[in-house]
């Protein structure tokens, strides 16, 4: 035995059993005999010793490495991939004027030369025909809605690729062999569902390049959730989490958590004339009090309709002035375009919060969150007087708000915009590096402005007091004895960096992993990494351009 391969012989007795457990093995050219098993172990894997007169930089069964300039696109006649193509072409001429103005603030200049790829696996397979049917009912757009808008940011059309084998370079089967050729993509946007799919394709080399993806992520997934270790532990495994990426690598809809990065996606506002204005109220949804006293107050269609993203209205003459939301669906573009089309979104409180404790629709999704309204960023980050949220048990309270409403103009937030977005994606490009060992520099410590928090308080909420968002790229500089006085100091988990008063107990974290900003202990203070952020640019501060 070569001590230099302690596990050859083993592997040997392995694939004389399980060879055909995987087509992969056939792939690299295993047939059951000890010659081609011993050829693999040497060749393909490296748990035997090269054998003699073997030429070692090339497998004659090795396919050529397709070309990645040819676009290779499945089922692009199903409905998702028209939506998609659609939206392109008609927010065309706006992406090339905000690529225009980025190239005229020399942001541009800086942009790195990268290789990426788009793989929304909701797309792909059986899980992308049960939602091709729920698009054809109006379904969960909002989703494709990034994807184009995330193609547009790469100035590309996107791509539906039909065999992510031959892109990653995996062979054929089930992932037990390792792929054929590094892979050559510095990005790969893909969701939940390509995750598993690549992962499945890719094998055991999965976990090489995990610091290449971005996961699209609709509601965002804590660190909690991430962890799978600490999930498992601590009662939080759902469907959705478990896989140890950094929570950055998780691109969000909205900013629902600092924890995770924010993507967005862009508001479809003037693409309408906009003629005289009627005091038209849409419906979101349906409830019945808040319909009643809308009737009340403003003309209301017969039927109320769920608008889902507002891609009727880019040929209509603006009509409405009133978008009223009755509590679902959650958190999705329309009340956002509805605004930028020069509506005023009204919407319930909800007391107490929905959340996964309490909420069918959030339950099992990777997040804690408390969902004070049916959009909480329209609430926060806009709010009056384009975005009212009122008891919708209150005839008075909702009569009051929309006699308020009626003369106010239109609105897009900045990180709605084109030019918004692309600024953000650039910035993700250029500085986010999850592939490092060392610790995050982006945004610069500069950026940092430290507060202690009062007991129970998450650092999102911390930060937010202050009108600073919370950043978990700035916690490694916080992680030192330096920043408290401390009697007693432990490693501990979630809720670092964390004080106890009493004792003056410290708690410092050992997992980089769950750096946390929305974590909370009642027993605990928390000491948080907050900053300024751009006006209408949540992901961004001053010195993070």
């Amino acid at each position: 035995m070569d001590p230099a391969y302690p596990v050859c012989a083993q592997k040997v007795e392995f694939l004389q059993v399980r060879w055909q457990s995987d087509p992969c093995y056939a792939f690299y050219g295993v047939d059951g005999t000890t010659c081609s098993i011993l050829t693999y172990l040497s060749q393909v894997e490296d748990f035997c010793p090269p054998r003699l007169g073997r030429n070692h930089t090339a497998l004659p069964w090795h396919q050529k490495p397709p070309s990645y300039t040819e676009k290779a696109i499945s089922n692009n006649s199903g409905l998702a991939m028209k939506f998609i193509r659609a939206r392109v072409e008609r927010m065309s001429e706006r992406w090339t004027q905000a690529g225009v103005r980025m190239k005229q603030s020399h942001l541009l200049l800086q942009t790195p030369v990268l290789q990426v790829l788009l793989y929304p696996g909701a797309l792909a397979g059986s899980v992308g025909q049960r939602f091709e049917a729920m698009v054809e009912r109006g379904g969960p757009l909002g989703e494709l809605v990034q994807w184009a808008d995330l193609s547009c940011s790469f100035l590309n059309l996107l791509c539906v690729f039909c065999d992510r084998s031959s892109l990653i370079g995996a062979a054929p089967g089930r992932g037990s062999c390792p792929i054929q050729r590094p892979i050559t993509f510095d990005l790969i946007y893909t969701d939940y569902h390509g995750l598993a799919h690549l992962q499945g394709a890719m094998g055991l080399a999965f976990q090489h390049y995990q610091c290449h993806f971005r996961i699209l992520d609709s509601f965002g997934t804590e660190p909690v959730f991430n962890s799978a270790n600490y999930a498992r532990s601590h009662g939080y495994k759902t469907l959705w989490g478990s896989w140890g990426l950094q929570p950055l690598q998780y691109m969000t809809m909205f900013p629902h958590t600092p924890d995770n990065s924010f993507l967005g996606f862009v508001s479809e506002e003037g693409l309408c004339s906009h003629g005289e204005r009627n005091n038209l109220c849409s419906i979101f949804s349906l409830k019945k009090i808040l319909l009643e006293t809308c009737k009340t107050s403003i003309k209301v269609p017969k039927k109320g309709y769920n608008m889902g993203p507002l891609r009727k209205y880019h040929v209509f003459p603006l009509s409405l002035q009133l978008f009223v939301g009755l509590g679902f669906p959650y958190e999705g573009p329309a009340p956002i375009e509805a605004i930028a089309l020069g509506c005023i979104f009204l919407q319930p409180r909800f007391d107490p919060p929905h959340s996964s404790e309490n909420n069918d629709f959030y339950k099992g999704k990777p997040t804690t969150r408390q969902i004070s309204s049916q959009h909480p960023y329209a609430e926060e980050f806009i709010g009056k007087p384009y975005v009212w949220s009122v008891d919708v048990t209150n005839s008075t309270e909702i009569r009051e708000a929309i006699r308020a409403i009626l003369s106010t103009e239109s609105f897009t937030p900045q990180e709605f915009t084109c030019v918004g977005m692309l600024e953000r994606v650039h910035g993700y490009i250029t500085h986010q590096n999850f592939c490092s060992k060392s610790a995050p520099t982006w945004p610069p410590e500069s950026a940092l402005k430290v507060h202690l928090g009062p007991l129970g308080q998450s650092c999102v909420s911390v930060c937010r007091r202050s009108s600073l968002l919370c950043e978990p790229a700035l916690f490694h500089h916080l992680n030192t004895l330096s920043e408290l006085t401390c009697t007693n100091v432990t490693l501990a988990n979630l809720y670092a960096l964390s004080f106890h008063p009493w004792g003056r107990h410290c708690g410092l974290q050992q997992e980089p992993l769950l750096f946390s900003c929305a974590g909370s202990d009642p027993s605990y203070r928390r000491l948080c990494p907050c900053r300024v952020h751009l006006p209408g640019q949540v992901a961004l501060c001053p010195d993070c351009l």
